[in-house]
């Protein structure tokens, strides 16, 4: 870099040494970010590899089940009418929501919100919810009989 007879003490001297270290320290901060940037790319490219193997697995599981009832296309015959389904889906949305409403405040949203927590918490529990059901289908149960 240094011109023959150029002494060293040459302001033009300092000034390309100062423009190549610049020059350097960039390059370096640019592959450094371009390292990390593959990095990003190949933990991205790992979880999709991991999502298309869920995939496939659930693809290959759902076939099954089609191949399944396509075999046995009489098996359903029994199954419980699309009415009968909502009846009993009706019972148990109106039973909570009467529990829901009789719960609720909505004076503002910070107290809706701990209301609704709390309900959750309170009429949302797995016995409370199985009880509810055995209710709604004693019920039904006795409708149709």
């Amino acid at each position: 870099m240094t011109e023959p007879g150029a002494s060293p003490e040459d302001p033009w001297v300092k000034v390309e040494y100062a423009y190549s270290d610049n020059s350097l320290d960039p390059a370096i901060d640019y592959i450094q970010f371009l390292h990390k940037e593959k990095k990003k790319q190949e933990e991205e490219v790992s979880t999709l590899r991991k999502d298309v193997t869920a995939l496939k697995i659930m693809k290959v599981n759902y076939e099954q089940i089609v191949k399944a009832h396509q075999d046995n296309p009489h098996e359903g015959e029994d199954q419980v009418s699309d009415q009968v389904k909502f009846n009993v889906f009706q019972g148990i949305m109106d039973s909570l929501f009467q529990s829901f409403n009789a719960s609720i405040s909505v004076a503002s949203f910070q107290e809706l919100s701990a209301c609704v927590f709390s309900w959750i918490e309170e009429h949302c529990k797995p016995q409370t919810l199985r009880e509810i059901v055995i209710g709604v289908l004693h019920q039904l149960k006795n409708q149709l009989y």
